[in-house]
């Protein structure tokens, strides 16, 4: 467990089912004192963490695109994902639980530190979907919204992997290791593979077959199956227009956020095109850009193609911040008269 890493505790925090139950959200700071710099909020994916500046290392730390010198840099961990190695914090009544139910519990932890404003929310694949469903909920909170290989939405082909995932999870004797694998052929692309792997053969097997293996036992040594189960579900579950049916229009229409939107153009999971109708529909009443990262690897390829994200990300800080954080001051200012 990382030595910085702190814990808000909900000692009755209600879901949006009703059920009430007490759960821990872990969290890290980075640069920057909360309070003394515009915050840079950073939503991990689905086997991520708040170690931002381990596993985005190319982008966040000093002088770099995320520059820990000029920002505070926040970052929760979604309750349950198992981060903190406790397992009192782990949640196994994982059915009750959706990504609503995540943003009201990010919600309360920023109430709890007098965070009222947040400058630029970043979030890839599950994170920028979680950025949707906490604007949704809080329409002031963010200046701008960064959703990178992510939608507002589950569409019907999250949806249906999700449910393979839980198949598996719940009879696999080796739940863990074949649904990361599972998951994997989504995450990346056939392109990718084939340019990665060329049909190479070790010995007997397939190197392709070889990765695969790899990546399954690496992720049982380091995720539990309550997490991953977990996290599956709010996965599938995501839906930031709620009763509002397929009408984020009607969500976006509270907020004054920016929404830059980067998708990738082989991505299988979290397809381009979503995003591109998102960008439609909202183009004529949204402050909304829509950029594209250019990869053959498919939906992981915003932790690969670095080059690019940073050049996206940096035109967004240049053209986003300074608005932003002159509010931010404000709130600042008002926060220590009070």
């Amino acid at each position: 467990m990382p030595l910085n890493l702190k814990h808000i505790e909900l000692p009755a925090f209600r879901l949006k089912s009703g059920k009430v139950q007490e759960i821990s959200v872990s969290y890290q700071v980075f640069g920057r004192a909360l309070h003394t710099a515009p915050i840079i909020l950073l939503n991990h994916a689905l086997t991520g963490n708040s170690s931002v500046t381990d596993w985005w290392s190319e982008l966040v730390g000093d002088d770099k695109v995320i520059d820990t010198k000029q920002f505070t840099v926040l970052a929760f961990d979604i309750p349950g994902n198992g981060y903190d190695g406790n397992i009192d914090h782990l949640i196994f009544n994982y059915q009750d639980w959706t990504l609503f139910d995540v943003g009201a519990a990010f919600a309360k932890a920023l109430q709890l530190l007098n965070i009222s404003f947040i400058d630029l929310g970043i979030g890839g694949s599950i994170g920028g979907a979680l950025l949707w469903e906490m604007m949704a909920q809080q329409p002031e909170l963010f200046g701008t919204i960064v959703p990178i290989a992510a939608d507002w939405k589950a569409t019907d082909w999250v949806i249906a992997c999700c449910h393979i995932q839980e198949l598996i999870l719940s009879t696999s004797s080796k739940p863990v290791e074949l649904a990361r694998q599972h998951a994997m052929t989504f995450y990346r692309s056939p392109q990718g593979l084939q340019s990665k792997f060329i049909r190479g053969k070790d010995a007997s097997s397939f190197k392709v077959q070889k990765w695969l293996d790899f990546h399954g036992i690496e992720l049982k040594k380091r995720f539990s199956l309550p997490a991953y189960r977990l996290l599956n579900q709010l996965l599938a579950s995501a839906d930031a227009a709620g009763n509002h049916g397929e009408d984020i229009a009607a969500i976006t229409a509270t907020s004054q956020t920016v929404i830059e939107l980067i998708a990738i153009d082989s991505d299988g999971f979290f397809v381009a095109h979503e995003d591109r109708r998102t960008f439609d529909l909202l183009k004529r009443e949204k402050d909304i850009n829509y950029h594209e990262i250019s990869s053959v690897h498919g939906h992981d390829a915003f932790l690969i193609e670095h080059d690019q994200v940073k050049e996206i990300l940096s035109g967004i800080f240049q053209n986003r911040l300074p608005k932003s954080s002159k509010i931010a001051c404000n709130k600042i200012r008002w926060l220590k008269s009070a």
